[in-house]
């Protein structure tokens, strides 16, 4: 039996400042999640990925103009309801892992009086309840002598144990999805593979949906089931894991992949795209990934359509090409 959708996203932009200095660091996203599932959204650093989900969740500040044809989350239009009806949805029923536990961590606050006050807002718990419920958060996230943590600060914590934190504040109300974004930054190797674990391990247990930010397609491998890949603000192709890696569709999607060092092996350099992400001023009148595709053409001038792919969408008239050669092999 088909999951019935959690998260609907349609048409999603997000512009800053006013006038001629105004700039869309977000451009007509449209994405879909459904219960339990797990969308990995990559991209390179400044393609939108953060701010999409700062979007969903209302972070952004007041300068940020959101526009959507459609942003419901569990049936319930995230643009129409009361101020007071939201909160009671973000940071229960919707919560997330910040970039960097060690800065997005409250510095002149415990461990416990952080998760506590997630517990007294969104649960009404007080008292011994609350204290109760942080040691069993901590437990579930594998911290090492909890009780002995409670009253510790952010900066008496290593990297991985300011993250494991960060993840049983957002576990904390047994959200139905749960946002990651970049949950292995500043970790050392064996950390990340910790906390990756972990998370696998309790968006199974919890059956909660996830959406995992990130630029390492190592992470999207083992981890996800659908993709998103952004470019400049725009979503490029959407797919399920095996068809991204085996048969992009997308030239950058394409890229990604052969910029990967483990799937380079044999070559001698590796392959690189000429060029840098167009900024607010340099900004193709067709599509974004233009001037530094090895695909270009004349009507690549003119916007690319949205249009099907195999078990996916992509944003660009090349998806019909013949198979092309990756990493020496046909994909």
């Amino acid at each position: 039996m088909a999951q019935p959708v959690l998260l609907d996203i349609e048409n999603l932009s997000v512009t800053f400042g006013r006038g001629a200095r105004a700039f869309r660091a977000v451009d007509g996203i449209s994405l879909q999640l459904k219960q339990g599932g797990v969308l990995a959204v990559v991209g390179e650093s400044g393609s939108g990925k953060s701010v999409t989900m700062m979007a969903l969740m209302g972070l952004l500040p007041d300068s940020a103009a959101i526009r959507a044809d459609k942003l419901v989350f569990d049936g319930r239009d995230l643009q129409t309801i009361s101020a007071r009806d939201k909160r009671k949805i973000i940071g229960k029923d919707i919560s997330m892992i910040f970039q960097d536990a060690m800065t997005s961590l409250n510095p002149s606050f415990t461990v416990q009086m952080q998760i506590g006050e997630v517990l007294k807002t969104h649960l009404g718990l007080r008292g011994a309840a609350v204290k109760q419920r942080i040691l069993e958060l901590l437990e579930l996230v594998e911290i090492p002598d909890a009780k002995n943590r409670l009253n510790v600060y952010p900066h008496q914590l290593s990297g991985g144990m300011s993250q494991r934190v960060m993840i049983a504040m957002a576990l904390a109300c047994e959200p139905k999805l749960l946002i990651a974004d970049e949950p292995t930054t500043a970790l050392d190797v064996t950390v990340q593979a910790q906390i990756m674990d972990l998370l696998h391990r309790l968006q199974l247990e919890k059956q909660m949906a996830m959406v995992l930010i990130t630029h390492d397609l190592g992470l999207v491998a083992e981890n996800a089931r659908d993709v998103a890949v952004m470019y400049a603000g725009q979503v490029v192709e959407t797919n399920t894991v095996p068809e991204v890696f085996q048969t992009p569709a997308h030239p950058y999607t394409e890229a990604l992949l052969q910029a990967i060092p483990e799937l380079a092996v044999g070559q001698s350099r590796l392959h690189s795209l000429p060029g840098v992400v167009p900024s607010q001023y340099d900004r193709p009148t067709g599509c974004l990934l233009s001037p530094r595709c090895p695909y270009h053409e004349a009507r690549c001038d003119a916007p690319p359509p949205w249009q099907p792919s195999a078990h996916g969408y992509v944003r660009c008239i090349h998806s019909s090409l013949p198979v092309r050669q990756i990493f020496g092999a046909k994909a």
